[in-house]
């Protein structure tokens, strides 16, 4: 009898964020469901409407999870879920745990002080639209670490009767893992599940290259830049130059909204890297995000991990320490005396989507202003207020005031930590014969459509599937 399973696609299904889907299979005689990441939706109104929704079955009928990694957007709502009852496993790497022991707590903190301000302001007449909602509380983040596995790359380990997981690195971020799961049900061959997470470019700064896989019955593959071509990284680091440099010469200042976890470092590199080969001046850079720095320093402590170029560039810096003026930001007053700088400064702050946390602060300073110039190292959700400066909107509403965009924007997309078209389908060439469902995930609908496209026309690829946000698919 052969393996038939269920995937239901609960989010980053026709979109990017909110990555979360539920695998059922009858295994040793019973009905088992596990779940591959869990994270929060990004970008507006419609994203936290869906934050809200409920599962359409008991969380405690999830017998594990399985994180791919760190980010917010495939994580982020696993301390909603462990508060509602699910009690079981989460298995991640140890990178990935330490990571999270920094971004839950904080995205708690942020959820609550967004409550807090918008109550304020309302209060004083100031506030218009809905009101935020705090999706879960500092203790249910502690509660949720206490349920976490940790394994490490190659490691083998059974969640349940009849499945094997694995993580490969992905060379995404930090403990980032593509997710082997062979099912097994009793007298029936092994069926491969392979679930990429987010992939990593070859050759890029910062993470090794993704591991090859090279087999799968069942791949799921994000597309996030599946319909595009990233610049090359001359490209990135001399338009990175012209943009620091120009802005320096006019007495600006430069803003970078990147993610804490990932961006945040490898944004560090390259300027410290520029300012090495003496393409850039002495620059004074601040990192005005807590998260970030804990990130920052937890990325030392896996300083292995990393490729060996970032390590010889941070090498060089410990011992040329005033190479770059480099200083990180703690508490909030550190942070508001900032916004007195008018010109030289280099501020990278959390959040990447400038959703919330305290870039919002420094665009609202900085916007108005057109010697300033933002720039926008990631990719930014449909609905976010990152998307709308990228779309070059004249004006944006910040604190519930209206506030003019004269700052140059410039979007920077070569220094993305996903693979681009060419990234993801040189990565699918690993495998020896194609999966016989590929589901392409993790993309907006005309970056899915143009990848599952490529995936089929280069690759000759033919069970090839776009699902649709709550759909259930037998496999």
């Amino acid at each position: 009898m052969l393996l038939s399973m269920k995937i239901q696609f609960f989010g980053a299904a026709g979109e990017v964020t909110g990555s979360r889907h539920s695998v059922q299979a009858f295994l040793g005689g019973h009905e088992r469901r596990f779940i591959v990441d869990y994270g929060m939706f990004q970008g507006g109104r419609e994203a936290s409407l869906k934050n809200l929704e409920p599962l359409p079955f008991s969380p405690q009928e999830i017998d594990f999870i399985v994180l791919t990694h760190a980010h917010i957007d495939h994580s982020g709502l696993l301390p909603r879920l462990c508060a509602q009852g699910f009690t079981g496993p989460i298995y991640c790497t140890s990178a990935t745990f330490e990571l999270l022991k920094i971004l839950l707590p904080d995205s708690a903190h942020l959820q609550f002080a967004d409550v807090e301000r918008a109550e304020r302001k309302q209060k004083a007449g100031k506030w218009h639209g809905d009101m935020p909602v705090a999706l879960y509380s500092r203790e249910e983040v502690e509660m949720t670490l206490n349920q976490f596995e940790v394994i490490e790359y190659g490691q083998v380990v059974k969640p349940c009767e009849g499945v094997q997981l694995e993580f490969r690195n992905a060379g995404h971020i930090l403990g980032s893992a593509i997710a082997i799961l062979d099912i097994q049900e009793t007298d029936s061959p092994v069926k491969r599940c392979v679930f990429s997470g987010d992939i990593g470019m070859k050759g890029r700064v910062l993470m090794p290259d993704p591991a090859v896989i090279s087999e799968a019955d069942v791949l799921l593959i994000e597309s996030t830049y599946g319909d595009r071509l990233h610049r090359s990284l001359q490209e990135t680091e001399d338009e990175l130059v012209e943009v620091i440099s120009s802005t320096m010469r006019g007495h600006g200042n430069v803003i970078i909204p990147a993610f804490a976890v990932g961006r945040t470092q490898e944004v560090l590199f390259l300027l410290i890297d520029l300012v090495r080969k003496g393409l850039l001046p002495h620059l004074s850079i601040w990192v005005d995000s807590p998260m970030a720095t804990a990130a920052t320093h937890l990325t030392e402590h896996f300083f292995s991990q990393l490729d060996q170029q970032s390590q010889a560039t941070f090498a060089w810096f410990k011992d040329h320490p005033d190479a770059v003026s480099l200083r990180f930001i703690a508490d909030v007053e550190e942070s508001k005396a900032l916004n007195k700088i008018k010109g030289g400064a280099v501020i990278i702050s959390a959040s990447g989507m400038c959703d919330a946390g305290r870039i919002v602060h420094h665009l609202a300073n900085n916007l108005p202003y057109a010697q300033n110039a933002i720039v926008i190292t990631g990719f930014q959700a449909y609905g976010s207020l990152g998307r709308r400066l990228v779309d070059k909107v004249p004006m944006v509403r910040l604190f519930g005031e209206e506030v003019l965009v004269k700052a140059s924007i410039h979007t920077i997309g070569g220094l993305s930590a996903h693979a681009d078209k060419a990234g993801l389908l040189d990565w699918l060439s690993g495998f020896k014969k194609p999966p016989k469902a590929t589901f392409v995930v993790h993309g907006e609908p005309k970056a899915a459509a143009a990848f599952a496209a490529s995936i089929r026309d280069e690759l000759g690829w033919t069970h090839v599937q776009i699902p649709e946000r709550l759909q259930t698919i037998q496999c």
